[in-house]
């Protein structure tokens, strides 16, 4: 028996990179404040997939999709003779290769309705432009992502078992080392090598691969993450808003409430949480008129929306007092609040610095450590 090196420095790269960036997209799925990292580590595993796809075509011997054994004839005959020392698939077995196609074709369409959850629930990235009132409350495609990934972890789980397996059971074919070193034993030399099309194509890839990882450094608020709402400007949509309402607390933007909230709050401003807020009854009306006119049922802003379905029919006039409000801030510990900078739930500003624009964004949010 002999060492032949089967898997391209290419080849083993991509291996990496792939393991590398799903890592990175799981590790970033959980934090809401993480979430344009989780797309842009989303869209580098698709670069990974556009690369392993021509690889899989015009790529060397056992990297090339045809060289799969994914047939039931010799899934049939591996398992037959799974203990057997002589080892007759150089590349990858057949349960290795249906397990490898499931896990391309499910990460590829993890990405794609992760691009099109981002942009319909987000309004953010290539596809914000579908974040309208048509689409404002779909949650399908984020549904389906989720289940996608439950199922990509499902397939990484069998493919790390298929790993330890022949580790246990065919050892001294090294193909856990393989992957590392690009050599593998074998019977006979096996031995690849790239010609010159693949070395230049495999180049531009690496290439562009690291250009898209620098670009997000440099500009991580590009096409692929961008939103698409803007900073408003109330000064100018209406003076009066924000002189009687930001003069005592933060400027709360319209959308985040309700219609019905609006009205009660201006009908009660004698007890506005209180305080008499008292205005006259022209000022009053204008004010009103501009909130219903944005009120959360005119937006397609994923908070909007989630304030209007956490309040339903119910007489909430405080943001903080709604499901969806303590949810999301379940975590931060009681003394945050308590801070000397903070001192209240209501004191949003204090860590959502644009809201006063109309915007909260995640990645906006203050970091608590400022607050310790």
């Amino acid at each position: 028996m002999q060492k032949s090196y089967i898997w391209s420095l290419p080849t083993r790269v991509f291996h990496w990179l792939f393991v590398l960036f799903i890592l990175l997209a799981f590790l970033s799925d959980d934090e809401t404040k993480l979430l344009n990292y989780h797309a842009i580590a989303g869209y580098a595993v698709l670069i990974l997939l556009a690369f392993r796809a021509f690889w899989g075509f015009f790529g060397p011997k056992y990297s090339l999709f045809k060289d799969f054994p994914a047939n039931l004839q010799s899934s049939k005959d591996f398992l037959k003779n799974i203990f057997e020392e002589k080892q007759k698939y150089v590349g990858h077995n057949p349960l290795a290769s249906y397990v490898l196609i499931a896990m391309f074709i499910v990460a590829f369409l993890t990405v794609l309705t992760g691009i099109f959850a981002f942009g319909i629930q987000e309004g953010k990235g290539i596809l914000g432009f579908l974040n309208t009132p048509f689409f404002k409350e779909m949650e399908l495609f984020k549904e389906i992502h989720e289940l996608l990934s439950t199922l990509f972890i499902a397939l990484i789980v069998a493919h790390i078992s298929g790993i330890l397996v022949d580790r246990l059971l065919h050892k001294k074919h090294e193909t856990l080392n393989s992957i590392i070193t690009g050599y593998k034993v074998t019977d006979d030399d096996e031995s690849i090598k790239l010609n010159i099309y693949q070395k230049v194509f495999a180049g531009i890839m690496f290439i562009f691969f690291i250009g898209f990882l620098c670009f997000n450094l440099y500009k991580p608020n590009n096409v692929l993450t961008a939103s698409i709402y803007k900073p408003v400007d109330y000064q100018m949509q209406n003076e009066a808003f924000v002189k009687e309402c930001a003069s005592c607390h933060t400027l709360y933007p319209p959308n985040l409430m309700p219609k019905k909230s609006w009205e009660l709050i201006m009908s009660d401003l004698e007890n506005h949480f209180g305080d008499d807020a008292s205005l006259d009854e022209e000022l009053n009306k204008n004010i009103l008129a501009f909130l219903v006119k944005n009120s959360s049922e005119t937006s397609t802003m994923k908070s909007s929306w989630k304030f209007l379905n956490s309040i339903g029919d119910k007489d909430i006039i405080a943001m903080t007092k709604t499901t969806y409000w303590e949810k999301n801030h379940k975590n931060i510990p009681k003394e945050i609040f308590d801070n000397e900078k903070i001192k209240s739930k209501a004191n949003c500003k204090a860590c959502h610095t644009d809201i006063e624009k109309g915007l909260i964004d995640n990645e906006n949010i203050k970091n608590l450590s400022t607050f310790k």
